[in-house]
């Protein structure tokens, strides 16, 4: 038996009653599009290293997840960035630094993905 023969049904059945109530039940595309970008933006290393610093922390100023992280402040601004757009991070000014910090999105969907990978036993993470 191949692979290819375990991902797929060799008889077409479908349990309508089932998989109409399920369907029913999803979420919108409009309602999936920003969860989706949210996920994305964690799928970068460096961006999902910049969060776990985030998450261990109440808000840091950019300077310091640039030091926390070993990496420039330019490319650490970048990422912020990013991760703001995603709704990921909040920002806000503080005199002449800009302070970070999760948003719940951001710190649930930090801990889902890095420490549930962790959790699981893998050895990478």
């Amino acid at each position: 038996m191949t692979d290819e023969s375990i991902d797929s049904c060799d008889l077409l059945c479908l349990d309508l009653p089932h998989a109409e109530q399920i369907r029913a039940a999803l979420p919108t595309p409009q309602d999936v599009e920003p969860a989706a970008t949210a996920a994305r933006a964690l799928g970068d290393p460096t961006r999902l290293t910049i969060a776990t610093a985030l998450a261990a922390s109440d808000e840091l100023c950019v300077c310091d997840v640039a030091w926390v992280v070993g990496l420039a402040q330019n490319l650490v601004s970048h990422h912020l960035r990013q991760l703001k757009i995603a709704g990921m991070v909040s920002a806000r000014r503080n005199g002449k630094l800009v302070m970070y910090r999760l948003t719940d999105r951001g710190r649930d969907l930090t801990a889902a993905v890095f420490y549930g990978v962790r959790d699981q036993g893998s050895d990478r993470v």
